[in-house]
């Protein structure tokens, strides 16, 4: 195929700084144009990812979304625009990439990756790129590329730390062989949760970016078999080895899975957002009914489960502040006979709270249905949402 790849004048202008450069040159700035990358996830990492290899010339670019544009992405997700609020991520990061380069194909697929589309979406790509930020759609995405013989270019943020490797199992060890088994629910807080340093991504992306382009051009030492640590705060960066797992459940020498599984179970949460906020219909408490019932004055006792600083953006008047962490040694604290309700910032945490309480044997327990957001939007529109 690359034969019959060709550049035009005007590309020859355009990649003129890669043709310099021995090791890239024409028949590398070819094979870039010949390649196709997907990328799955269009926000903190994937806006770095999908700017720079559309910007090098990558012929076919994927891109899975299916969230819309919020002000709250604009801090870190570089590919969208404040005019772009409201939009389809895949839209705006479509209009962004034709406008950087007009040279190149773009892909959208405005729809979550799931175990039902993931094999008809990864076919006509060469590399896959996670920019995800949940562990199903990770594990998903590194059991298509095992079954597919493809390379998964791996990237996790958190705060101010950052994860890079390149899992690829035909002749290295793929994402399961770190991590067999996911974490437990909520161990991990998501960056919705925790927050994330708005440059991390960038940093992180540019990374995954350089990797995908040096398994295309098939030059330098990629981090197959490695596994990069890094942390902005003191600017440093680890490497750990990593080895292929024998016993793998998936690359192993006697593989069990053999095609594609029910990833939200296998980790226990869901791998999409559509049920953050809610703990279901018998424990959740809405907003309005909650006001109403501090208006008639009856007594609740109101637990907020966020940290300490979250509570100088916004918070609700008589609430308790005992941050999720240390709930678990502050039941005794709380009396089973009366009502309680749970609040974070948008109902994920205090979901896991209620969890907790209803396993130490308390039933009068509520989830604040979408959290303080959502009483900012319902009940109180002075408070900030964050």
């Amino acid at each position: 195929m690359l034969n019959t790849i060709s550049l035009s004048r005007y590309e020859i202008l355009r990649y003129s700084r890669h043709l310099l450069i021995p090791e890239v040159g024409l028949e590398g700035q070819r094979k870039i144009k010949a390649a196709s990358v997907l990328v799955i996830g269009t926000g903190g990492l994937g806006s770095p990812v999908a700017l720079y290899l559309a910007a090098a010339g990558v012929g076919r670019i994927g891109l899975v979304d299916y969230d819309v544009v919020d002000e709250s992405n604009l801090q870190r997700q570089v590919i969208h625009g404040t005019q772009r609020i409201g939009d389809l991520k895949v839209d705006s990061a479509k209009a962004r990439l034709e406008d950087l380069n007009p040279e190149i194909q773009i892909d959208t697929y405005n729809e979550p990756f799931t175990s039902e589309n993931a094999m008809r979406i990864a076919e006509e790509y060469d590399i896959l790129i996670d920019g995800t930020d949940n562990f199903p759609t990770r594990y998903l995405i590194n059991d298509v590329c095992v079954l597919t013989g493809k390379p998964n270019v791996y990237g996790s943020i958190y705060r101010f730390e950052g994860q890079v490797s390149v899992f690829d199992a035909r002749s290295g060890p793929c994402y399961r062989c770190l991590f067999p088994e996911p974490p437990p629910p909520g161990m991990v807080p998501s960056c919705a949760e925790g927050g994330v340093l708005g440059v991390l991504p960038g940093t992180v992306g540019t990374l995954q970016a350089t990797e995908a382009l040096k398994l295309i051009l098939g030059i330098g030492t990629s981090l197959k078999g490695k596994l990069m640590l890094y942390d902005a705060l003191d600017m440093s960066f680890t490497f750990v080895n990593l080895k292929k797992n024998p016993n793998c459940k998936i690359c192993g020498e006697h593989p069990e899975i053999t095609h594609l599984i029910d990833y939200e179970a296998f980790c226990g949460v869901p791998g999409h957002d559509h049920d953050e906020g809610s703990a279901g219909k018998d424990w959740d408490i809405e907003p309005l009914a909650l006001a109403e019932m501090l208006k008639q004055n009856r007594p609740v006792h109101l637990i907020d489960v966020r940290e300490p600083h979250e509570v100088e953006i916004s918070s609700i008047p008589g609430e308790k502040l005992i941050p999720l962490g240390q709930l678990a040694s502050h039941l005794s604290e709380l009396d089973s006979a009366e009502d309680i309700v749970l609040f974070c910032k948008t109902g994920t945490r205090s979901t896991r709270a209620l969890e907790l309480l209803v396993s130490a044997g308390f039933r009068k327990v509520k989830n604040l249905r979408g959290g303080i957001n959502a009483w900012a939007q319902e009940v109180n529109p002075d408070l900030p949402i964050y």
